[in-house]
Parts: C-alpha cells; sequence; structure tokens
C-alpha cells in the first residue's frame, strides 16, 4: 500500500506533509490487531481482580494512559508504529472497561449494550462518510479524518467487547464455539474481500469481528477449566501476548527507521 500524502498550509503560510496515519494491512496488522484484543481483555482482568486495583481506579488509570497515548498519535505526521500500536492496546483496554461497566457496574442487558454500540457506530461511520466521503483507512491523513478513525476504533472495540460476552455468555455458546463462529465470520471477511467485495466494508467488518475472536480467545485461555477455560490465566496470557505485541512492533519500528534513513544514506 502506498502511503497517501496530502499537503496542509497553515495559518503562518507553513505546508505540513501528512502521511497516512494507519499501516500497511497486512498478516502482522491483524496478528498484532487480534494479540491486542485480547490483552484488552485479559489486561483489564488482571487489573482489577488479579492486581487488587479494583475496577474504579483501573479505569482512570487506563483512560488517563489513553488520553496521552492518544495525544502523541495525533501530533504525530505520519505513521508511527509504537504511537499507534500503543494507543490500539489502550483502546482496547478502555473499551472493555466501558462495556463492563455499563454490563457489570450499571446492569445493562448485552442484548441492549451490543445493539447501542452497533447503532453508536453505524451513526459515526454514517457523519464521517458526509463529511470526509470516504471510510478508507488508506487515507487517513488529516487530523478531522484521523479523529474520526479513533472514535470508530473505540466504538468497534466495546461493541467488540459486549457481542463477544453475549454470544458466549447470554447465548451460551461458550468460549470455544464462540472463538470457532467468530474466527468463521472474519474467515467469510476475507473470502469475500479476495473475490471482489468492497475493500472498505470488508475491512471494517473484519476489523469489528477480530474484537470479540480476540476477547473470546482471552476468555478461553484465562477462565479456570471449571466455566470452559484452560486455567492459563490473565497474568500469564497477558504477558506472552504481550511479549508478541512489542517483538512485532519494535520489528515494525526498526523497519520504518531503516527506511526513513536510507535516502540520507545515499
Amino acid at each position: 500500500m502506498a502511503h497517501c500524502i496530502i499537503v496542509n498550509e497553515t495559518s503562518s503560510g507553513r505546508t505540513i506533509a501528512w502521511l497516512n496515519k494507519v499501516p500497511e494491512i497486512t498478516l502482522a496488522f491483524w496478528i498484532i490487531k487480534i494479540l491486542s484484543t485480547t490483552v484488552g481483555e485479559t489486561g483489564a482482568d488482571f487489573l482489577a481482580v488479579n492486581a487488587g486495583w479494583g475496577q474504579g481506579p483501573t479505569r482512570m488509570v487506563m483512560a488517563t494512559l489513553l488520553a496521552v497515548a492518544l495525544v502523541v498519535q495525533l501530533r504525530t505526521r505520519r505513521y508511527t508504529p509504537w504511537a499507534y500500536w500503543l494507543t490500539v492496546v489502550l483502546v482496547s483496554v478502555v473499551g472493555t472497561q466501558v462495556t463492563d461497566l455499563l454490563t457489570d457496574g450499571l446492569d445493562v442487558s448485552l442484548y441492549v449494550s451490543t445493539a447501542a454500540f452497533a447503532l453508536t457506530l453505524v451513526a459515526i461511520f454514517a457523519v464521517w462518510y458526509r463529511v470526509e466521503r470516504t471510510l478508507s483507512v488508506h487515507d487517513i491523513v488529516t487530523p478531522r479524518r484521523e479523529l474520526f478513525y479513533w472514535l470508530a476504533i473505540l466504538c468497534t472495540f466495546a461493541l467488540g467487547t459486549a457481542a463477544g460476552d453475549l454470544a458466549t455468555e447470554a447465548l451460551g455458546l461458550g468460549f470455544v464455539w464462540g472463538a470457532v463462529a467468530f474466527g468463521a465470520l472474519i474467515a467469510v471477511s476475507y473470502a469475500a474481500w479476495r473475490i471482489g467485495g468492497n475493500a472498505v466494508l470488508t475491512f471494517w467488518l473484519a476489523y469489528i469481528l477480530t474484537r470479540p475472536f480476540g476477547a473470546t480467545l482471552g476468555d478461553l485461555l484465562t477462565q479456570a477449566k471449571t466455566y470452559g477455560g484452560l486455567g492459563v490465566g490473565a497474568m500469564w496470557t497477558s504477558a506472552l501476548f504481550l511479549t508478541v505485541i512489542v517483538a512485532l512492533v519494535a520489528t515494525a519500528q526498526l523497519s520504518q527507521n531503516h527506511r526513513s534513513a536510507q535516502p540520507a544514506a545515499d
């Protein structure tokens, strides 16, 4: 994917070149995305329960960290792997906590929260398209488009958490069949894209579905065997997946740094 560049003129007459702020949609992108969604599920549980922080302090700390990460991400002028993926991981955690607050704290039905998040996401996409005339992640080249992008991302994580819990708990699929069902839907989205389906639509469908898939995978790994899980635990699952994420993101960052330095070497 070629990075799209747009040049904006500031009030002082200076020009600022904006490069696309989203990474190339490769296999590595989807691997990190799925691992991030799982970490959002397991990380929130570990901090609130295993580490003894409690739900309130965990939400406050994670929301603050997300705000800081978003400021850093929005101030960059091109895709920066460590800043982008740090923001995604924190959005995953906060998105999980939003749904958990509604479900466990306010006793909102998973049917209601799933429907509400779905309608909210549709509304975000509708306004985004009306204003920008595109929903393509290949064209996140202005601050306004990036704000729409991150708002949609946060909503997809909250929606995915609610949909995953709805499928595995309320509908009784369980963790194994829940993971299989969402994995199959992701495969269908990929197949639709391969045979010529709309690239923007199939991307967003797959992106939404990776959240409940990752959340269900996280529950499968962390929950006790008596509840249908494998009993690995939130701490070990989070640590393992974070290690893989850091390794993949570090590789991407080093590769980008090398490409940026290449013209100077010539």
